[in-house]
């Protein structure tokens, strides 16, 4: 019997022995997979986690930016037609760096707005919408150690692809000059001072994003000199982020940095098709600016995605050639959007203020910040487990009232995420019956209070 035992029990060790080494063996395995450190830090987006919630509980979405009414037919049928044209080619790879009719386009409609003629082949780079175009620029621009100055709140991108490349970011934040009464967004500023103390030797550059995402200031044309004067005094870059180029409400103007003095040689802009003619699924952007500071974005392309959708550049290209024809023209959409969204705007600026909340009333783009904190007694805030203010606020919106609405502090570095957990940022590019019927829920939900 102890015989029998002892057999039985040393089985036992052996197999838990045998079970431990392989548990470790395949801890061993799998930790050699595990995330590369550079991409540590990165997992989370907002943008994830807000969608799982609209699926779930499903609000009236005003978080996401994107329109849900039809883009022009222009460019919808063109694309039509090409899938099914005479030319097999057009369903085929295209050059890499830009289909040759879109590159062309694009060059004759920037020579005319920047007052300067660009090489389409050499100084334009089509991408797979802006998004690539940021990712382009600032893989094929940082080394490990150099810093870029990131302007806050910011899009959430612009830190990971610093980041994930060895670059360090550093952060100055817009600051709304009063909270007392009616805000516009050029009412939110950089402090000349602290943005300069910011340059130094380390600098690799800036991103300037005009028009605005989240807050909607268009950068005024003595805003954009102090920055352009610093980054030739600090021989930096500057990559200009204008998806909302054509999204400028009256009287304002967009002003490209790169026109201004000695500033082209030294400017990446980057644009969006997307933002321009109301498709954002298509995922076509561009890059534009000197042949030398290009060439460096062209190899991070070749060596990743290579090239763009053929079918879809091209029918871009016929929508650009379109609205050249008629350009500053009422008709052209690069006008028309902007006049059709002004009422959108403001009737959303009405009904926010309408529910208690203090709106900033952008100058361009196609989103508003509002200051909620007025509305903190009618929210149930307690019930949300996020560290962030603002998250706990739109996730308890979105589960008890049906609007959604996107938290600001997505937008900031983790020392500055106060600043943004008052506000809540909205999109007003929706059909009327949509913003209509966001009005009535909330207005419904404030008589109940």
């Amino acid at each position: 019997m102890f015989t029998r035992i002892s057999v039985f029990a040393t089985s036992k060790i052996s197999n838990s022995l045998s079970t431990l080494r392989n548990i470790q063996n395949c801890s061993a395995v799998m930790s050699k997979f595990d995330l590369p450190d550079r991409l540590k830090n990165n997992e989370y987006s907002v943008w994830v986690e807000y969608i799982q919630l609209a699926l779930k509980y499903k609000p009236l979405n005003l978080g996401q930016g994107f329109p849900d009414f039809h883009a022009p037919e222009n460019v919808t049928k063109a694309l039509a037609s090409i899938t099914t044209s005479d030319n097999p080619l057009l369903n085929q790879y295209t050059r890499g760096f830009g289909h040759p009719r879109l590159v062309n386009v694009i060059g004759k409609l920037y020579s005319k707005l920047l007052n300067r003629t660009l090489d389409p082949n050499n100084e334009v780079l089509v991408t797979i919408g802006a998004y690539e175009a940021l990712y382009a620029t600032l893989q094929g621009h940082t080394n490990t150690g150099d810093e870029w100055i990131i302007i806050e709140p910011f899009f959430d991108c612009y830190v990971p692809m610093v980041k994930s490349v060895g670059g360090v970011p550093r952060f100055i934040a817009l600051k709304p000059k009063s909270t007392n009464g009616s805000l516009s967004s050029a009412d939110w500023v950089f402090d000349k001072q602290e943005l300069e103390s910011l340059f130094n030797e380390k600098t690799k550059g800036i991103i300037v994003n005009t028009p605005h995402n989240p807050v909607g200031k268009v950068f005024t044309l003595d805003e954009l000199q102090f920055i352009a004067n610093l980054a030739k005094k600090w021989n930096t870059l500057v990559v200009s982020d204008e998806v909302y180029e054509w999204l400028v409400y009256e009287p304002y103007k967009h002003i490209r940095i790169a026109t201004l003095p000695d500033m082209y040689e030294r400017t990446i802009t980057i644009g969006s098709a997307g933002k321009t003619f109301s498709v954002t699924g298509w995922k076509i952007g561009w890059a534009y600016g000197p042949e030398n500071l290009l060439y460096n974005l062209k190899i991070v392309h070749q060596n990743s995605v290579y090239t763009c959708n053929t079918p879809i550049q091209e029918a871009v290209a016929v929508g650009f050639e379109q609205e050249l024809e008629r350009f500053g023209q009422p008709d052209c959409y690069f006008v028309s959007l902007a006049k059709e969204l002004l009422p959108k705007r403001d009737y959303m600026a009405k009904f926010l203020s309408d529910v208690g909340m203090s709106p900033t009333i952008p100058e361009g783009g196609y989103f508003m910040i509002a200051n909620w904190s007025a509305l903190q007694n009618k929210v149930r805030l307690d019930e949300e487990t996020d560290e962030n203010r603002d998250y706990r606020f739109t996730k308890w919106m979105t589960k008890n009232v049906g609007v959604q609405g996107i938290p600001p502090s997505a937008f900031y570095s983790s020392e500055h995420k106060h600043l943004g957990e008052d506000n809540v940022r909205y999109c007003f590019i929706k059909k009327d019956e949509n913003l209509k019927k966001a009005a009535e829920i909330l207005m419904k939900w404030k008589s109940q209070q």
